[in-house]
């Protein structure tokens, strides 16, 4: 029988690019969205909490579970206590109840157990409910995912289209952007090979580029791009002003870059480089 797989966040951009990757590549999809919201491959369960004694019946005995519902903003009735590590707790009860033995989860590069940044602590304490389950698990660290209506990428269209992009601080800070199509094909391994068995990887592309630089690429240096101190930037994101949230900006000037060469070799596949995906797809 063909691979099956239950998808939380399956409408979220990672989800619904993963999904269809799957769907179209052999395996069966049962996605989980809340009320209203629909995707258009394999087979939907509408969930608000991934705790509902419903589902397990319809999910039983599936092969693996891919956690992506993730919080990146707190929010008064929405904070990352209650979504990263609250949902992720749901999902491995869930998991132990329906029979399904692994669990896939998108976690962010620069989390460790050193960490201080409020984000980056729940995505820690969410690894450590899932490594302790007793569950098989990969957990894959990952840096910005792009590709057609990544959320980085619509906030620089958006940005454009006003005139200006704005570049905090020096814009020298660096990351290591993937494309989502490689990440498909990673989490598919993931869930076929055993060598992805309890490990957890740094999800990162081929390249290290500034912000200053991806940006450039990005808009054909035909945005102007301002660049306005750290501080400011940070007051504004305190008062939801901007294109930036706190975390966002924390995440940005923390230059967290990943080893591509330990995935590379584990996963014996080649990347995209990011500037063939901003071409190909007609991002910038």
């Amino acid at each position: 029988m063909n691979p099956s797989v239950v998808i939380s966040g399956a409408n979220g951009f990672v989800g619904r690019n993963v999904g269809m990757f799957l769907s179209k590549n052999g395996f069966q999809t049962i996605s989980l969205v809340r009320k209203g919201k629909t995707v258009n491959f394999g087979k939907t369960i509408t969930s608000e909490t991934l705790s509902e004694t419903s589902l397990v019946s319809k999910i039983q005995d599936a092969d693996t579970f891919l956690h992506f519902i993730g919080q990146g903003r707190q929010t008064v009735d929405s904070d990352y206590e209650k979504v990263n590590v609250g949902l992720t707790r749901n999902v491995i009860s869930l998991c132990k109840k329906a029979k399904i033995k692994k669990i896939i989860y998108i976690s962010g590069l620069g989390v460790d157990k050193s960490a201080t940044l409020g984000y980056f602590i729940s995505k820690y304490k969410a690894e450590q409910e899932i490594i302790k389950s007793g569950l098989d698990y990969t957990i894959l660290r990952a840096s910005y995912m792009i590709g057609h209506d990544d959320p980085l990428s619509k906030n620089l269209q958006q940005q454009m289209k006003k005139g200006e992009i704005i570049i905090p601080g020096s814009g020298n800070y660096r990351f290591q952007p993937i494309f989502i199509g490689d990440v498909s094909r990673v989490i598919a391994k993931s869930v076929m090979e055993k060598k992805f068995s309890r490990k957890i990887i740094d999800l990162v592309g081929p390249q290290m580029v500034s912000y200053n630089a991806f940006v450039k690429r990005f808009s054909h240096g035909k945005t102007g791009m301002k660049k306005i101190d750290f501080e400011d930037a940070y007051h504004d994101a305190l008062h939801n002003k901007g294109p930036f949230g706190v975390d966002d900006l924390s995440i940005m000037v923390g230059d967290y870059i990943g080893n591509h060469k330990k995935l590379a070799s584990l996963a014996q596949m080649k990347f995209k480089r990011y500037e063939t995906v901003l071409e190909s797809r007609g991002l910038s």
